[in-house]
């Protein structure tokens, strides 16, 4: 238990007070959850058993896939049912937990995201060099080194916020728990920890969409000397890749890279990262993909004919 606290339970206000709007928001966010959690599965299913998607990019892309699905699980399952229930609430430790496994599967999913970036880098920029430089054990270890790198964030993340005495009160302007909402229940001065969060979680964001950016505009730059299909293949592919890149690191860059506040918008910006990226990500980076759309339609057909 955090030190010298006097609560044990969180309430969080959610996105209404009505009970209605709450029904409707939980069966849109059930809709949206089943979506990306079968989305998802089905991309993880097809690289699994697809024979013609041995590329990297796929096996990352299996990987984030997975992320997603975790990431998302994190905060929907409790506010599709909170508003079935009288009181929305978690306990102190339980909020603890949420603040870890939203930030281990967050933190993983950006170093997953540049991972991709730098497999697309050299795919386009060193072609002749591609299959030896991202062979399997390099894959694999850049593989780990997304999740390590998700669990020291995590883990600096969370233990800034144990350490702190909460008195009350214990009500959240928020729909899950994380550091900023948190913060504001603490009982001590939070000044420093504030500034150790911003460090930890927004330099990250902003440092790695930075460097996606970099790589990409290389990238860009590259495909001056490519074949006309060659050029448009590329742009198809990084022009996806930037779609869900934007979407998740501008949201999270606009919550963590700022003092201790909290705003009323913070709930709609963070469905961007939470729920909305997660959506489309199989959409933007799959279904658009012959290979992958074509590889679904086997996976489907043998089914059907067993």
């Amino acid at each position: 238990m955090a030190a010298t606290s006097n609560v044990t339970e969180v309430i969080f206000l959610g996105f209404s007070q009505d009970r209605n709007v709450q029904k409707v928001i939980s069966v849109m966010l059930l809709l949206m959850y089943m979506a990306i959690v079968l989305g998802n599965g089905l991309i993880i299913v097809t690289v699994m058993a697809g024979k013609g998607l041995t590329s990297p990019m796929y096996f990352f892309l299996s990987f984030l896939s997975f992320v997603e699905i975790c990431y998302c699980s994190v905060t929907a399952p409790k506010l599709i049912f909170d508003p079935f229930n009288k009181r929305k609430a978690i306990s102190l430790k339980g909020c603890f937990t949420q603040i870890f496994f939203l930030h281990f599967f967050g933190g993983t999913e950006i170093f997953l995201l540049t991972v991709m970036a730098y497999d697309r880098y050299v795919a386009i920029c060193k072609p002749l060099h591609y299959v030896s430089i991202m062979n399997r054990r390099v894959c694999g270890l850049l593989v780990g080194a997304a999740w390590g790198g998700g669990l020291l964030h995590s883990l600096g993340q969370t233990f800034l916020i144990f350490q702190l005495p909460f008195c009350g009160p214990n009500i959240i302007d928020h729909y899950f728990c994380d550091v900023h909402p948190v913060l504001k229940l603490a009982c001590s001065d939070t000044f420093l920890i504030s500034l150790l969060i911003i460090v930890n979680g927004g330099s990250i964001s902003v440092i790695s969409f930075a460097v996606l950016l970099a790589s990409y505009a290389v990238i860009l730059h590259s495909l001056r000397s490519h074949t006309s299909e060659g050029r448009r293949k590329a742009l198809s592919t990084c022009a996806s890749h930037l779609v869900v890149v934007s979407l998740f690191f501008i949201p999270c860059s606009f919550v963590y890279m700022r003092p201790c506040v909290t705003f009323a918008a913070d709930k709609i910006v963070a469905v961007f990262y939470t729920v909305l990226t997660p959506l489309l990500n199989p959409v933007i980076y799959s279904f658009r993909n012959a290979e992958v759309k074509n590889a679904v339609r086997r996976l489907m057909r043998r089914k059907v004919m067993r």
